[in-house]
């Protein structure tokens, strides 16, 4: 292969094995530093993949919602959906508004390793650094120095480190004059401090709960996990949460006044399994009597389920995170192009911008987005 390449690729996960399959009359080179492509696209989703949502708009995103919307303007969910049908991929939908892989994420990897067979994909060639010189980029991999017209960073974030994610995308950025906001673990569980160690003792059951961030809520299940709480509802809040206190209502939909005359158990009235109602009545100090014989400030401290404010230790970190929230400052990048604005022939795309989105194929949608703006621009 001439070490001369008109457009190099970073990266074969999402974003960089879209942009080689929509790319069209352009000759390209994807460097991977694992030995197979797509290895996140694989273990998303627990292997089925959860590809878009039904409903995708800029509110299902943390970063610039004018950014947002300028890229997804070009290529939505329908256009990703009917894209993926005509090349026998019909994606399923579950939980009333998620596509998911009908059987495997696999499915998904399979067409986007075909149809971006058309670039150049070389594998166990991980880029340490990117320079520009002139009006080329050297790419150094550990086996060779190559030259490329036009570099696009399709590396992803510090998320799954296991899989090969490193700060390259981040590196490069700043090496130009970008700005990086700061990159942070996300849609991630949370570790807990002190007070709250008794959930430990709940390892692997789940409750449904609708947990408040700041202005956002997030409502599904939470899982108690040995670390701390897990589960899609406290991944969605990871996302908006910093530092501070999260508020969760345990008993969503369900309230105390309504059940004050019932002569059951409390513990055999809250919706939720008895192992968990008699857990917090022990920790709230609620004696397990019936309802109509507790004492006011008994039915005021089991409002508390309702609202129960606690802040979080800190994350279970970016080796358990499914994105990385943070990255390259999209003020400084083409919303048109996804070309750098400090740097000619330089494009970012995917999880590496300051875009990231909730749980519920939000991030995959932008992945091929980005691309697809890129795509469009690269083809002039």
């Amino acid at each position: 292969m001439n070490d001369e390449i008109d457009i190099a690729i970073i990266g074969a996960g999402a974003s960089g094995l879209m942009l080689g399959s929509l790319l069209e009359g352009k000759k390209a080179v994807i460097f991977e530093g694992n030995s197979k492509p797509g290895a996140k696209i694989l273990v998303s989703g627990g292997g089925k993949c959860n590809i878009t949502n039904e409903w995708v708009e800029p509110i299902h995103y943390l970063g610039n919602p004018y950014f947002v919307t300028e890229v997804l303007k070009v290529f939505d969910q329908h256009d990703l959906l009917e894209w993926l049908r005509e090349r026998g991929l019909v994606p399923v939908l579950r939980k009333n508004q998620q596509y998911f892989c009908p059987q495997s994420a696999s499915q998904l990897l399979d067409i986007l390793k075909v149809e971006s067979r058309k670039q150049s994909l070389l594998l166990d060639q991980k880029v340490e650094d990117v320079v520009k010189k002139g009006d080329w980029f050297y790419l150094q991999t550990a086996k060779k120095r190559y030259k490329a017209k036009k570099v696009v960073i399709a590396s992803g974030g510090l998320s799954f480190s296991l899989l090969g994610a490193d700060d390259i995308g981040y590196r490069t950025a700043e090496s130009v004059g970008h700005a990086v906001v700061r990159t942070a673990p996300a849609l991630v569980g949370f570790t807990v401090q002190k007070e709250q160690f008794f959930f430990k003792s709940l390892s692997g059951i789940s409750t449904e709960v609708e947990i408040r961030v700041g202005d956002h809520s997030c409502l599904g299940s939470m899982l108690f996990a040995h670390k701390g709480i897990s589960g899609p509802a406290v991944l969605d809040a990871s996302l908006y949460w910093e530092k501070g206190k999260i508020e969760i209502d345990f008993l969503p939909g369900w309230f105390p006044g309504e059940h004050q005359d019932s002569k059951k158990l409390v513990s055999s009235l809250l919706p939720m399994s008895k192992r968990v109602s008699k857990a917090f009545l022990e920790h709230l100090e609620i004696p397990d009597r019936p309802m109509n014989q507790l004492k006011v400030i008994e039915k005021e401290k089991l409002l508390g389920l309702k609202q129960y404010a606690f802040a979080p230790a800190g994350t279970f970190g970016y080796s358990k995170a499914e994105v990385t929230k943070g990255g390259v400052d999209t003020d400084e990048i083409d919303s048109k192009t996804m070309m750098s604005k400090k740097c000619e022939g330089l494009y970012f795309v995917g999880e590496v911008l300051d875009v990231t989105g909730r749980l519920g194929g939000y991030n995959f949608q932008w992945a091929f987005s980005s691309a697809a703006v890129c795509a469009k621009a690269l083809q002039g």
